[in-house]
């Protein structure tokens, strides 16, 4: 499901699962954290496999957790998903997002974990949780009005509209838009090590994050609970 691939300066990790537009099981999540945590490359390119970024959870997960007798594995997995992201965010390396395609709910917010968000023409973005039940928990509701600000961050998560790569780089969640965007993080690395850490650490400071996390963790419980048929039934398609 994550694929890595080592060159130098720069680990290319490939969410690589696209009969599924790489969309993420607890499994998934915790190979991806692996692959961000202390890599022997000063950059990491994260990039998705087929003709999208990430769907996000995998819903069909989700649908069997929500069935499960132990009540305490949709938190873990919401859990799972924030620390996956907190990783990204935390790793030593510039990780630079890569999407060309669709990044869907959980697919945004593991971009929006990365230092840089590259996108090209074809790359389209949306939170569609709340189209039926649900909302981004992997730190969307911390991260994203921080990177584009309150309103629009309400904008996209409360209508769950799709978004083109124009309108993303507009309001902030794209720094470029380029045909190929490995050739930033190819750039990127060509910078030095040690410099590129120390502005990753001092730019990303942050303070109360934990508690707003919890925040999410509650509500999201909340909602699979009431939604479990509704995930039964979207949990059998792509």
């Amino acid at each position: 499901m994550i694929d890595i691939d080592d060159q130098g300066t720069i680990r290319v990790v490939t969410l690589d699962r696209p009969d599924r537009r790489n969309a993420l099981t607890p499994s998934g999540l915790e190979a991806l954290e692996a692959a961000v945590d202390d890599p022997p490359a000063s950059v990491i390119y994260l990039r998705g496999a087929g003709e999208a970024f990430s769907a996000g959870a995998d819903l069909e997960a989700v649908a069997t957790l929500a069935d499960d007798a132990d009540e305490g594995e949709v938190e873990a997995f919401v859990r799972r998903g924030q620390r996956t992201a907190d990783a990204i965010e935390a790793s030593s390396a510039v990780v630079v997002a890569g999407v060309d395609g669709a990044a869907r709910g959980g697919g945004v917010e593991l971009a929006a974990a990365c230092d840089l968000r590259i996108a090209t023409p074809q790359a389209t973005f949306a939170e569609p949780g709340v189209t039926f039940g649900l909302f981004g928990a992997w730190g969307g509701t911390v991260r994203l009005p921080e990177i584009i600000g309150l309103g629009d961050a309400l904008d996209l998560s409360l209508s769950g509209r799709v978004i083109d790569s124009q309108e993303a780089q507009r309001i902030g969640l794209v720094s470029r838009i380029v045909e190929e965007p490995r050739t930033v993080a190819e750039a990127i690395a060509g910078n030095d090590p040690a410099a590129l850490e120390h502005i990753k650490t001092c730019l990303r400071s942050r303070e109360n994050k934990r508690e707003r996390e919890d925040g999410e963790v509650a509500a999201f419980e909340a909602l699979v609970d009431a939604h479990a048929d509704t995930l039964q039934e979207l949990g059998g398609s792509p």
